[in-house]
């Protein structure tokens, strides 16, 4: 049975219903536990853990610390398209939106590739909106063939592909894949996913088992955090990276956090209720949680979030930071609001996010790894 099997077998209900019957004995007994259980988790996330969490926030930096070291990875994101062939309710790039649709040709896609690593950065995560006929396979092997030798980590986060495809792209340099499941409730995904092959919940679920058994280096997961209940979907998430690990254990696992955020066209963001959406106390609740259930597990924040919480959030659990992000095509070489996929909070250049980094005690490393080559 494969990871997207295991996880349908989980009844979302009941987790709900544990989660708000924990109690603060459960949280104590979570924090004293040297190897902690899902349902530990759930303690740690619950509401009975809010007066606990300078407690949790404090074993969540030390066993960062002793995991990672005092480094923090450093990426940028790439917006390579915007076309997109779905209709989702929450995203700028959704189909119906009545913006200017744009495809890096390669000519302007090396330009970006300049001034990224002009910033520094030697880590790149390539996204695109989900667009199969234009924005396919031929697009994804021409651009990686073009530049994966300008960049030391090369990341996708695109449609979900078949096994064989994301088999061809590790092959042609592809490091680590993201497929976010947006939502682990079926109800709240068919809302939220009203037209195009988005719609199929089961497929982007089974991505992951397909991008592990095609041996990918690094699995990148996540729920946005403000669709459904994000206490729910944040127990999803931590048991989908627990079994990743389990059924693909060459392959690392990666975490985000991502929240609901403003963008074009969209009424739904700004309706998310306070009982979906975490604030900041929680995120960082939620963070902390997943450092402490799973202590070998990535954790990456994203420029959605503000400066302030960033910087504050950086030395308890996160071991991966985005900096100076264009969401749109183009847009480090134009900068512009236009095409944006979503609003960001964290809009500082790149020199003064390295500087709070360093502020911190910790030291900003722009290269995951380099290949072994032979003398």
């Amino acid at each position: 049975m494969g990871v997207a099997q295991a996880l349908l077998k989980e009844d979302l209900s009941h987790i709900a219903l544990q989660l708000h019957s924990k109690t603060a004995h459960d949280v104590e007994r979570a924090l004293a536990s040297h190897s902690r259980t899902l349902d530990d988790f759930m303690a740690l996330v619950s509401p009975a853990a809010a007066p606990y969490l300078e407690e949790m926030a404090a074993q969540s930096q030390q066993l960062t610390r002793h995991r990672f070291g005092n480094t923090m990875q450093l990426f940028v994101p790439l917006y390579l398209s915007n076309l997109c062939a779905n209709e989702c309710s929450y995203c700028g790039f959704t189909m119906s939106n009545k913006i200017k649709r744009t495809t890096l040709s390669l000519a302007e896609t090396q330009q970006e590739i300049q001034a990224i690593k002009g910033m520094g950065f030697s880590q790149l995560l390539l996204v695109t909106g989900e667009h199969e006929t234009k924005v396919g396979m031929p697009y994804f092997e021409q651009t990686l063939q073009a530049i994966r030798a300008e960049i030391s980590y090369l990341m996708m986060e695109v449609q979900p592909l078949k096994q064989s495809d994301y088999q061809r792209l590790k092959c042609l340099g592809l490091d680590a894949v993201l497929v976010y499941q947006e939502t682990y409730s079926p109800q709240h995904y068919a809302r939220y996913h009203t037209r195009g092959k988005k719609q199929d919940f089961l497929w982007r679920l089974e991505a992951t088992d397909r991008i592990g058994r095609a041996g990918i280096d690094k699995i990148g997961i996540g729920a946005l955090l403000g669709l459904g209940d994000w206490r729910v979907d944040s127990v999803m998430t931590a048991l989908h990276g627990q079994l990743l690990q389990q059924h693909y254990w060459r392959s690392r696992v990666s975490i985000s956090f991502p929240r609901l955020r403003q963008c074009e066209g969209n009424s739904h963001n700004t309706e998310a209720s306070q009982s979906t959406l975490p604030n900041e106390k929680q995120l960082l609740q939620l963070i902390c949680a997943h450092r402490l259930f799973n202590p070998h597990v990535e954790l990456s924040l994203s420029t959605r979030e503000s400066a302030a919480f960033r910087d504050g959030a950086m030395t308890l659990g996160v071991t991966s930071m985005s900096a100076a992000s264009q969401t749109q095509p183009g847009g480090y070489t134009q900068p512009s609001t236009a095409l944006n996929q979503f609003d960001i909070d964290d809009s500082r250049p790149v020199s003064m996010v390295v500087s709070a980094i360093q502020q911190q005690g910790l030291e900003p490393v722009w290269k995951d790894w380099m290949p072994f080559t032979a003398r």
